[in-house]
């Protein structure tokens, strides 16, 4: 699934067919709807950040 993610925060993102066919066989289509929501939204978030040059708190280390 960390594959799945960076796939999709690349620019152009691009998942090969045979990736999503192996998640599909993992995960519910429900739960793949929410990984991909899930991974999307931190894309978000990330890229948002940046365009206003947020910085990190330094909690993560």
């Amino acid at each position: 699934m960390i594959e799945y993610a960076e796939l999709l925060t690349q620019t152009p993102a691009h998942v090969p067919q045979s990736l999503f066919d192996r998640l599909r066989s993992e995960l519910s289509e429900r739960q793949l709807v929410e990984l991909t929501n899930a991974i999307a939204w931190e894309n978000y978030r990330a890229r948002f950040n940046r365009g206003f040059d947020v910085a990190s708190d330094d909690l993560a280390r």
